[in-house]
Parts: structure tokens; C-alpha cells; sequence
């Protein structure tokens, strides 16, 4: 298979399942909503290290927010409730209401829940107070600036993360150029996040290593200065090689972000640099979720 000449690899993305809440913050201006979101996403591109996997999902409308100021829709992903439980309170605290005019909302709305709120009102040393609005708790929490509104909890869904595609390229701008027009189309779909920075991995990795102590090292097959030295994936016109990897709520949500992200990448052809697509796996025996590529391109 080719699009626009480039060619689809006869391989898959593998996928494993996690645990993902969505959080709505809002400030006086869209400014400071984004300062907040922008933090909250900081060490936050793997679970590998990081524990959660983090990105701003859209902007919002001042008609879309709980409150009617502007906002920042943010999607948080873990391996497991314990670990979302963990991240998403401690970073509301260090990243959202210390960020000046914020508040914060739940996104998402469950049976299963994490704390925001119930775990941060302690901060207001006994002055906190709540409120039930239609069967919703608020904690109003005073702070320096006027005080902090946070919902009590926010709901968690099943979700999946991992979604990927590799874009294979002549040299690392082609496909620095590429990757950035996928994600920029990728943004357009509801229900994904592209963790890493800018959405771009440019350090795709494998698991484990010759180092007992490391659960991951780097994908030497897919190094270009690594040719003659390893069993290389990658032909001689290959110069760099960039993932794009997607988290998302729905394997609907994951197909349509990668149709739509290796559709930009190849629009730029083999004159613009743009050689392969593939995808990174583990041979099927680790992720429960795998996507075709040739499949969901059809």
C-alpha cells in the first residue's frame, strides 16, 4: 500500500489499556487557563518515568465551562486507578491552583471517580467550605488571590494508550515538517491526546535493555547512525526517523486520530522527504489493542 507514494508498511501499532480522566480548568483569561494546563502537562509524556501520561485535549468556550470563563479541556492517563488517583490530585494542587484567577472542574463524568477537590480542600486550614450544586460537590478553597474552586472528584473511563505510527524520512527537518502538520490534524480529533513534547517522540524506544536497571533503551533497528552495526528496519535513504504516539478514550477515537495524522504525514510525498510509515510493536504478546495500518487506512 501507498499513499501519495509513500509506503504503509504491512505492520500494526500495539496498545495497552489504561485508565484516563479528563479535568476542565478555567481562569479570568485564556491566558492563565493555558499557563495551568501547560503545567499540568509538565513530566508528563510517559508512564515509563513520568507515572501519567498528560496533554491538553482543546480550548474551550466560556459557554462550554462550568463557570462561563474560558478553559482548557486536559486528559490525564494512567496504567492504573491507584496511580491516576495519585497524579491528578498532587498536580491540580502544584500546577492548577497555584497558577493565579484558576479554577478546576471534572471533565468526565462515572461511576468511578478520582479525588480532586476532596483531597485539596485541606490546604484552606479549615476555611474551606462546599457547596452541592445539582449533586455535584464544590470545595471553595480561600487563597490569596480570592479563592480556588475545585470539583470534589472527577470520573475515570477505560481508555487506551500507546496508539502510534513512525514517519521515516530523508532527514530529520523532512520529517520534523511532516510530523508536525500529522499532529496538528491529529488535534482535531476529540477523545486523544498526544503526550510527548509538541506530540512528536524523537527517542522512540524498546523494552528493556543490556542494563538490568532500565525497562526501556533506544530502538536501535530504527537509529540511522546505527546502520552496518545492528540489524537495521531502516533502507539507505533513510536519515531520521520521528513517532507520533496517541492516547485516546475509544479505539475509535485512536483509528481516526492515526488515519488522519499518517494522511498529513504522506501529503508531503517522497520529494518532500517523506519515505515510509510504520509502526511500533512488540510482536503482538504485550498490548491487548492493536491497529493496522493498512486497515484503517482502507
Amino acid at each position: 500500500m501507498h499513499i501519495n507514494g509513500v509506503q504503509i508498511d504491512d505492520t500494526f501499532a500495539e496498545a495497552f489499556p489504561m485508565q484516563a480522566t479528563r479535568i476542565i480548568i478555567t481562569a479570568m483569561t485564556l491566558k492563565w487557563a493555558y499557563r495551568a494546563a501547560n503545567a499540568i502537562r509538565g513530566f508528563a509524556s510517559s508512564v515509563i518515568a513520568c507515572g501519567i501520561e498528560a496533554d491538553i485535549e482543546r480550548e474551550l468556550k466560556p459557554s462550554e465551562t462550568p463557570d462561563g470563563r474560558p478553559g482548557i479541556a486536559v486528559m490525564i492517563f494512567a496504567m492504573s486507578m491507584k496511580d491516576l488517583e495519585k497524579h491528578v490530585a498532587t498536580r491540580v494542587g502544584q500546577s492548577v491552583m497555584t497558577t493565579a484567577t484558576t479554577a478546576c472542574y471534572a471533565g468526565l463524568d462515572s461511576d468511578k471517580k478520582v479525588s480532586v477537590g476532596k483531597s485539596l480542600r485541606f490546604f484552606g486550614d479549615g476555611y474551606q467550605i462546599s457547596k452541592i450544586i445539582n449533586g455535584k460537590r464544590f470545595w471553595r478553597i480561600p487563597v490569596m488571590h480570592g479563592e480556588f474552586i475545585c470539583e470534589e472528584t472527577t470520573g475515570v473511563t477505560k481508555a487506551i494508550g500507546g496508539g502510534n505510527f513512525l514517519v521515516l524520512a530523508k532527514t530529520a527537518r523532512h520529517g520534523l515538517t511532516a510530523c508536525e502538520k500529522a499532529v496538528a490534524e491529529i488535534r482535531t480529533v476529540t477523545g486523544v491526546i498526544t503526550a510527548f513534547p509538541g506530540g512528536i517522540v524523537g527517542s522512540g524506544s524498546k523494552v528493556g535493555s543490556k542494563y538490568k536497571f532500565l525497562t526501556a533503551s533506544t530502538n536501535e533497528a530504527y537509529c540511522p547512525t546505527l546502520k552496518g552495526q545492528v540489524k537495521s528496519a531502516l533502507g539507505d535513504e533513510i536519515g531520521s526517523v520521528l513517532e507520533i504516539v496517541i492516547d485516546g478514550l475509544s479505539k475509535e477515537s485512536i483509528n481516526q486520530a492515526m488515519r488522519v495524522g499518517i494522511k498529513a504525514a504522506c501529503s508531503f510525498g517522497p520529494e518532500n522527504g517523506i519515505c515510509r510509515i510504520s509502526a511500533g510493536n512488540y510482536g503482538g504478546n504485550l498490548g491487548a489493542h492493536l491497529f493496522y495500518l493498512r486497515t484503517l487506512l482502507k
